[in-house]
């Protein structure tokens, strides 16, 4: 039977929200301690734990059908490869950064320095679309140190909460990018693992919807409900039922969380009560 390979990051952060994903569309994977690669017991799926930075070239040689990484590491070694879904989570920013004693006006401002980095392509590009030059210094790992052993002048990296940035004494100047993890696809994968491909994205879409959305159940009196259903932004219209107590009915929807609590505002304002908030499990559109 075919079976489709993915490639996650072996470690860290992004290994762990990738499974998670996996498991919420209802996924299985055997995965033993220390194991480099596993199958999945109830989906055509072999997972393969891999180095981030090297799974865009196993992308690119097929070795891999599709990949979970961050989309800042296909911008940095894999551009020709293409993203079918961006994921939402493992959120991140490619920033540069200097001292915090360095007085800062503009990107102008590395003309000439030595900036230390683990993604040479991305600041090359940004500096020249800038019209700035710059001596990089190419680093893998630990590139918040090289201001403060007088190796550069400046880093770039990748910035989460930018509490590393602030350990080390540097500051952050110029966001380059923005980034999360995504899902990639081999350029030579074969028509049959497409087709599990679908079937995967489906799922992965569904998990995506329910984590953006939240379940809501409302009473609201006869007399109010045209308001109240003019302020939900449902995904067709919400259900409305009759309560027990005349006058009254009951009101079903999902708001998107990015809104919630501006919604359930307007909600209270315009006479609803007894508002039930229920997490989504699934999504399917």
């Amino acid at each position: 039977m075919t079976k489709i390979r993915i490639a996650v990051q072996k470690s860290g952060r992004l290994n762990q929200d990738s499974l998670k994903i996996l498991k919420d569309c209802g996924i299985s994977i055997d995965n033993g301690k220390d194991q480099l690669k596993a199958t999945a017991r109830n989906f055509p799926l072999e997972v393969l734990y891999l180095r981030n930075g090297d799974i865009p070239q196993y992308l690119r040689d097929g070795i891999v059908d599709i990949a979970v990484l961050g989309e800042n590491v296909l911008i940095e070694k894999g551009r020709d490869i293409s993203i079918v879904e961006k994921l939402g989570f493992s959120k991140c920013r490619v920033s540069l950064a200097v001292p915090k004693s360095t007085k800062y006006n503009s990107v102008k401002d590395f003309e000439g320095k030595r900036i230390a980095t683990s993604y040479p392509n991305t600041v090359l590009d940004y500096l020249k679309s800038k019209g700035v030059t710059a001596d990089l210094h190419i680093i893998n790992g630990s590139v918040e140190i090289a201001p403060n052993i007088g190796l550069a002048d400046g880093i770039c990296d990748i910035v989460s909460s930018g509490s590393t940035l602030f350990k080390n004494n540097l500051k952050e100047v110029e966001v380059i990018l923005k980034s999360e993890a995504v899902l990639a696809v081999s350029p030579k994968i074969s028509e049959e693992c497409t087709v599990i491909l679908e079937k995967l994205q489906f799922r992965i879409k569904s998990v995506l919807q329910a984590r953006n959305n939240k379940y809501i159940l409302l009473n609201a009196p006869n007399d109010k409900l045209d308001e109240i259903i003019s302020i939900l932004p449902g995904m067709r219209s919400p259900t409305v039922l009759p309560l027990a107590e005349e006058g009254w009915s009951s009101v079903h929807t999902v708001l998107n969380k990015d809104t919630f609590w501006e919604v359930i505002d307007e909600l209270k304002e315009a006479g609803a009560e007894g508002i039930l908030v229920c997490p989504i499990e699934k999504m399917v559109i």
